[in-house]
């Protein structure tokens, strides 16, 4: 199969000029790792076959997009010719230009030892290996069949790194030099800590958020970093064939209840969160695990905010007048609001480049100028976060209520 000069011109896109990633880019065959994948269409996924539609399958994996393979439990190796699926991407290919990008952030040079975590279907160690050589790339990967099939692929392109299954945020067989996830998690786990060589750096994802974390490790078994400027969001990390069943009870009520307080909204229902990566991740870091929901029915834009604590929250348009209903512990939508006015104040929310600490245990401190976040174990509250200097402390001993807005 003619694929060397697609790979060529994929390098091209993914990597900027001079990029000691192009040549592994350009080297390394993707379509080997992707022969089945789902494509979504109306409704759902198809079933796409590499084999029956090569065209297609040279096409498809020399683009710079992500591939999704398994869909659920299901992957696309299992399913039947013509197959359809419903459901949530459980792995993929993840776009070879995101892949090259986390390499950068992780600042790998020839010398490093690295671990992939998240193998998935084996492209990106492949891309290590062709840098690195294999004995200086291990990969891991909760699925074994992930596990298996990428280690027949790997060694249909020549390379026999070391391959682990099992789950990357419990203690690792080894230590390594670069931590390099393309999934995301949170709090980062302590196993990545003890599992860095002290100096070594790791490059990931917060779950639910649009930004890449970079930290090196220190003496006293910290680690500190940044928040990077380029953005990446990642599947989380799972530990069966599945991720939990949404609870729908709470979003059916939702749907049609009066609030318990009711009043006219401060701006249109235009904005779709979960599209709108930076208000979505100031979201996340003042008020982790709100789900969203935005739909127009009948002329009438709807969104909805739900919170496993029972908190929800509903905006209704009708003819440029929004009426928001809110129920529960918390007002979600003032969080929403609180968010949206400091970045149309300022232009810009402070998780961008701000300073990161990691500590032992996973938590993640974040400081930019007065403005501080605390990400995983809270010592205050026992909750996923706090945030100080904007948006409204979250946990169980807040009432709720407006602080002053950081400088």
């Amino acid at each position: 199969m003619d694929w060397k000069e697609r790979a060529e011109a994929l390098a091209a896109i993914a990597t900027p000029p001079g990029s000691r990633w192009r040549a592994p880019v350009a080297r390394t065959p993707r379509h080997t790792f992707v022969p089945n994948w789902w494509e979504p269409v109306e409704g759902g996924w198809a079933r796409r076959d590499g084999a029956s539609n090569p065209g297609q399958w040279l096409k498809a994996a020399y683009t710079n997009a992500t591939l999704v393979t398994r869909i659920g439990p299901l992957h696309a190796d299992h399913a039947d010719p013509g197959a359809r699926a419903s459901g949530r991407p459980t792995s993929s290919s993840t776009l070879p230009g995101l892949v090259a990008q986390m390499f950068r952030h992780a600042s790998i040079d020839d010398s490093c030892t690295v671990l992939d975590v998240g193998a998935g279907s084996g492209y990106g160690t492949a891309v290590l290996c062709a840098r690195l050589g294999d004995e200086r790339v291990t990969a891991i990967d909760v699925d074994p069949y992930l596990v298996g099939a990428a280690r027949r692929r790997l060694g249909e392109a020549g390379y026999e790194p070391r391959l682990i299954a099992g789950d990357a945020t419990r203690p690792l067989d080894g230590q390594w030099d670069r931590i390099v996830a393309t999934v995301s998690v949170r709090p980062i786990p302590p196993s990545w800590l003890a599992a860095l060589h002290t100096g070594g750096r790791l490059a990931t994802t917060i779950s639910g958020m649009g930004v890449i974390l970079t930290a090196e490790k220190k003496p006293d078994g910290t680690a500190t970093g940044r928040i990077e400027r380029d953005q990446a969001m990642f599947m989380g990390t799972r530990t069966g064939a599945d991720y939990p069943q949404a609870e729908h009870a709470l979003l059916d009520r939702a749907r049609v209840e009066e609030g318990e307080r009711v009043e006219r909204g401060r701006y249109p229902v235009v904005l779709d969160v979960v599209e709108a990566w930076d208000v979505r991740t100031m979201l996340e870091i003042n008020a982790p695990g709100i789900t969203h929901h935005h739909t127009r029915e009948n002329g009438i834009r709807i969104a909805i905010m739900v919170h496993p604590d029972g908190s929800w929250a509903r905006a209704e348009e009708r003819d440029g007048e929004v009426i928001v209903h809110q129920s529960g512990p918390r007002r979600l939508w003032d969080y929403l609001d609180e968010v949206r006015d400091h970045w149309i104040r300022h232009g810009l929310l402070p998780f961008h480049g701000a300073k990161v600490l990691i500590r032992p245990d996973g938590g993640i401190e974040l400081r930019r100028g007065r403005w501080t976040a605390t990400i995983g174990l809270s010592s205050r509250s026992g909750d996923q976060a706090t945030a100080v200097g904007l948006g409204i402390p979250w946990g169980p001993d807040q009432p709720g209520g407006p602080m002053p807005p950081s400088s």
